[in-house]
């Protein structure tokens, strides 16, 4: 084989690469996700109608929200809900000017998600838990995305419905984010890296734990390296953070985080890493295969698409008046 011909051969194996990078994004590749208002309620236990909904470029008017994305948690939230009110309750007291609400975000759920979290804010007399009910399934990410774009506070943390982290943990998050927000923008993940050699981890199955390691490989070899616990269920967002971040994410399953991470970073917030106490708790709804392999494709795609700069951050998303 003459030189000529050698270099045509790596020519045409590059061009056939490209062409299937492309047709790869273009078929695993979801659209930046569109705001409406369509299929969407948000209630609370002292009104039987809908209620107006919030903005995100809206002035906050309390102090901090909650957002709980929520998939057939009938079972469960209740629990979670008990730590959070009573940390937050005992807080008002002890700070008159503290106000708080919990937006339980319903994500098109097939049990009474929604209608045990408003009779459970109604049982107590808690007139601030709110219900933002998708019409349909979204995806974890899709939840939180909503009830972000969604909530009033003036700092923003989304918590896991099964209540694995403990609540009173917020109070090193926003320790921390008071240290690094800087004009207005910060954030802070709950991190389990510490965890690593507790009996939580070491006493999980063989496959999960090689399936969590293999995960923050190929998380480190895609050049996403700052962080090293994205996948908690426990962070926290300014309110400008979180305006800028979630008008421009794209995906809406398991592996959003990344993104949202990736977000920050490509806007210059500040992000912290706090440790955070949690146990694994029975119900997971993730389905340790198949969400591994799509968890693992997201990434892939994820990384791409910036890194080709086929996905764009709209700075004039993440301004106030927009």
């Amino acid at each position: 084989m003459t030189l000529a011909t050698a270099l045509l051969y790596l020519l045409a194996l590059g061009v056939c690469a490209a062409i299937s990078i492309c047709v790869y994004l273009v078929v695993t590749s979801p659209p930046k996700r569109v705001r409406t208002a369509h299929g969407l309620t948000l209630r609370s236990s002292k009104q039987d109608v809908s209620l107006p909904l919030p903005d995100i470029a809206d002035n906050a008017s309390v102090t901090l929200s909650v957002v709980v994305p929520a998939y057939n948690e009938e079972e469960r939230l209740p629990l979670m809900l008990d730590e959070t009110v009573g940390f937050l309750d005992q807080r008002k007291k002890s700070q008159p000017d503290f106000t708080y609400e919990i937006l339980v975000v319903d994500d098109g759920s097939r049990d009474r998600t929604s209608e045990m979290a408003l009779e459970y804010a109604k049982k107590h007399e808690n007139e601030h838990i709110r219900v933002l009910t998708l019409a349909a399934n979204r995806g974890k990410g899709g939840a939180v995305a909503e009830g972000m774009l969604r909530a009033r506070g003036e700092r923003l943390l989304f918590a896991d419905a099964d209540g694995a982290t403990k609540f009173a943990d917020i109070e090193g998050l926003e320790s921390e984010l008071a240290k690094l927000s800087s004009d207005g923008l910060g954030v802070v993940v709950g991190s389990r890296a510490h965890m690593v050699r507790t009996d939580a981890v070491v006493k999980r199955s063989a496959i999960r734990n090689f399936l969590m390691h293999s995960f923050h490989q190929l998380l480190y070899v895609l050049g996403v390296r700052e962080i090293k616990d994205t996948q908690c269920g426990f962070k926290l967002f300014t309110r400008s953070a979180a305006r800028s971040i979630f008008r421009n994410v794209h995906v809406e399953g398991w592996i959003f985080d990344v993104e949202v991470l990736l977000i920050a970073m490509h806007c210059g917030i500040p992000i912290g890493e706090v440790p955070v106490t949690w146990h694994e708790i029975d119900g997971s709804k993730v389905s340790l295969l198949r969400d591994s392999i799509r968890m693992a494709l997201d990434l892939f795609t994820i990384r791409l698409n910036y890194l080709l700069g086929v996905w764009a951050i709209d700075l004039a998303a993440t301004s106030k008046q927009q």
